[in-house]
């Protein structure tokens, strides 16, 4: 089994680490009623998606 002949240094890992990252999510206001939301998502609080009625609004 391969085993490391030095310490891998702190600059080094950070090196390889730095294109390990959280992405960010694409949050968008909605046009109508102002909440946040995922875009390519429904707004649950109306119900619509695309301009259409998707399911009945909360209340």
């Amino acid at each position: 089994m391969a085993v490391p002949k030095r310490k891998t240094t702190k600059s080094r890992a950070g090196k390889r680490r730095s294109h390990i990252r959280a992405s960010l999510k694409n949050v968008i206001e909605d046009k109508k009623t102002g909440e946040y939301r995922l875009s390519h998502h429904l707004d649950l609080k109306t119900g619509l998606y695309k301009g259409r009625q998707v399911l009945d609004p909360k209340d």
